[in-house]
C-alpha cells in the first residue's frame, strides 16, 4: 500500500535525493516529502518530540539519537562521506589550494569569504575553528560572511558578493556560473558521513525503511558520487 514518507534531512543531499528519490517512488508507489533545514534546527526539532517519518543527518547525530531512543539503531544505514569544497565565480582567478600554505595566502588574499554559520551546520562549526587553527581569525573576521549554500550562500559567490565560498561539495558540485576549484588542503579537511534512520516513533516503518534501504543501495553509489559524494567506508 502506497504510503507518504515525510523526510527531515540537512541540505548536503539534496541534489542526489533528487535524482534518487523520483526513482523510488516510480518502483513502490510511495511519496516522499523533504524538509530541507540545518542540522542545529533537525537537532532542536527532535529533542522537541518532531517526529519525521526518517532522517538524513551526519552519523555521529543520528547514533547519539539511537542511543536517546529517538531514532531507531535497526533501520539506519551510512549513505556517503562529503568534503568542503573551495567554489569562486565562474570565469574568475582560481586560487591555489594544493598545499596548506598556499590555501592560507588565499584566504588572506581574498576580498571576502562566505561559508555556513557555525552555529547551525557541521561545516560551518568546523571553519570556524579553522580560522583559529591557521592563526588568522583576526585577519579573516572583517570579510567573513556566513550563510548556508542552499540559503544564498551560492548565490552570492555567483553575483560577486564573496569571492570565494567554503562549503560542502555535494552543496556546490552542480550550481550554476560557479567553478568548484578543489577540495580544501586535507589538514583542514572535515570529513562528513551522512546517513539516514527512521524515526522510533513511525508507527508505520516499513516504508521509510525500504526508503533507507533504497538510499544505502550499491546500485545506487554512482549517484552518490555524482552529486560530489564518497563511499561513507
Amino acid at each position: 500500500m502506497a504510503a507518504d514518507i515525510h523526510v527531515m534531512t540537512g541540505g548536503a543531499p539534496k541534489e542526489v535525493l533528487a535524482v534518487l528519490t523520483p526513482r523510488f517512488e516510480q518502483q513502490t508507489g510511495h511519496k516522499v516529502h523533504f524538509t530541507y533545514i540545518v542540522i542545529a534546527a533537525i537537532q532542536e526539532k527532535l529533542a522537541a518530540g518532531a517526529k519525521p517519518d526518517m532522517v538524513l543527518m551526519p552519523v555521529p547525530a543520528i547514533d547519539a539519537r539511537v542511543k536517546d531512543g529517538i531514532l531507531r539503531g535497526d533501520a539506519r544505514a551510512a549513505l556517503g562521506t562529503v568534503r568542503i569544497g573551495l567554489i569562486v565565480r565562474e570565469g574568475a582567478a582560481k586560487p591555489d589550494v594544493a598545499t596548506l600554505d598556499v590555501f592560507k595566502k588565499a584566504m588572506l588574499d581574498a576580498k571576502s569569504v562566505v561559508h555556513s554559520n557555525p552555529a547551525a551546520t557541521p561545516s560551518g562549526a568546523h571553519l570556524g575553528k579553522m580560522w583559529d587553527q591557521l592563526g588568522i581569525a583576526d585577519a579573516m573576521k572583517p570579510k567573513l560572511t556566513f550563510r548556508n549554500a542552499l540559503d544564498g550562500g551560492a548565490e552570492s559567490v555567483r553575483n560577486g558578493g564573496a569571492e570565494i565560498g567554503l562549503y560542502p561539495l555535494s552543496e556546490v558540485i552542480h550550481e550554476k556560473a560557479l567553478t568548484v576549484v578543489g577540495l580544501i588542503p586535507p589538514e583542514m579537511q572535515l570529513n562528513t558521513v551522512y546517513g539516514a534512520a527512521v524515526h522510533a516513533a513511525n508507527p508505520a516503518p516499513e516504508p521509510a525503511t525500504a526508503f533507507v534501504r533504497f538510499l544505502a543501495d550499491p546500485s545506487n553509489a554512482t549517484y552518490w558520487k555524482d552529486s560530489g559524494f564518497e563511499p561513507a567506508n
